[in-house]
């Protein structure tokens, strides 16, 4: 996960930002809206990351978190995602505030969204068949051959059927990122979070699992949210976005990053999309 500390490339650029956001920043959130914030601050304690983060993200589309490091792409994730609550504004799930409920409905929408962590997250000492078969043991009521089918068919989904009794340690990473995959799709998820998902991949690996992510959007119907600063992902998958700043603590516009490339009047925007703020 982030950490609030930025790299000194990310110090130059993001010097750059203006004090005063934008018009581009304070566009209307889509009406059609799966995730909606409404001037959300996420942190630790008293430390603020990230304030007044307002944008939604579309159903079925994939919506990329980006920004330097030390932005708090990863905080905000885990907002998202239920595991930390924000320090203030709202966040709706098909118009319903999530951390307004009570617990048990939180934990009823948190089983609707899935997680792919950076790391793959997988248990060593289990397959991988066993390793997606885990979300169903815990949290259904299925018969044990039912989930053996679900886990096999899910694997399939990735193109890992024929690895179902393999460990971890007997894969690649761009394989172990595919389980991470299968796994976070084991419920049926409507959401799907992707924690910077091709770091430590080899450009081609990380191009299979980008066109993995399309595959799964187009035959499912997820909405996807993905934390990257990956430019060639970025560019391959995305259809909206958020960019985040660290020096202002704020968003500093959404859209397709394709066009912000091209349009956006923020400088600092326009050369992390043209050749990286890392």
């Amino acid at each position: 996960m982030s950490t609030p500390a930025a790299e000194d490339t990310t110090d130059r650029m993001s010097a750059e930002a203006p004090t005063t956001l934008p018009s581009a920043a304070a566009t209307s959130p889509p009406a059609d809206a799966h995730i909606l914030l409404d001037t959300v601050s996420v942190g630790y304690g008293e430390t603020v990351i990230q304030h007044d983060l307002s944008f939604g993200v579309r159903r079925g589309d994939v919506f990329i978190i980006m920004g330097g490091s030390g932005s708090g792409k990863s905080t905000l994730m885990r907002s998202l995602s239920g595991l930390l609550a924000p320090q203030a504004g709202r966040i709706l799930f098909d118009g319903e505030s999530f951390w307004d409920a009570p617990l048990r409905e939180r934990t009823r929408r948190m089983r609707r969204n899935g997680v792919m962590y950076q790391s793959g997250a997988l248990w060593s000492s289990m397959t991988l068949e066993e390793n997606v078969a885990l979300p169903l043991e815990q949290y259904t009521d299925l018969r044990r051959s039912q989930i053996h089918d679900i886990a096999v068919y899910k694997l399939a989904l990735v193109g890992l059927a024929a690895y179902c009794d393999y460990y971890p340690s007997e894969i690649s990473g761009g394989m172990r990122k595919r389980v991470g995959v299968a796994r976070a799709m084991a419920l049926d998820p409507d959401i799907l979070f992707f924690d910077e998902p091709s770091a430590g991949l080899d450009p081609l690996s990380a191009r299979l699992l980008d066109d993995l992510i399309l595959e799964l959007r187009e035959s499912l119907g997820t909405t996807m949210v993905v934390v990257t600063h990956d430019l060639a992902s970025i560019f391959a998958i995305a259809d909206d976005s958020v960019f985040l700043d660290a020096a202002t603590q704020t968003m500093l516009t959404t859209g397709n990053p394709r066009d912000l490339r091209e349009h956006c009047e923020i400088k600092l925007v326009r050369d992390f999309l043209s050749r990286g703020g890392e």
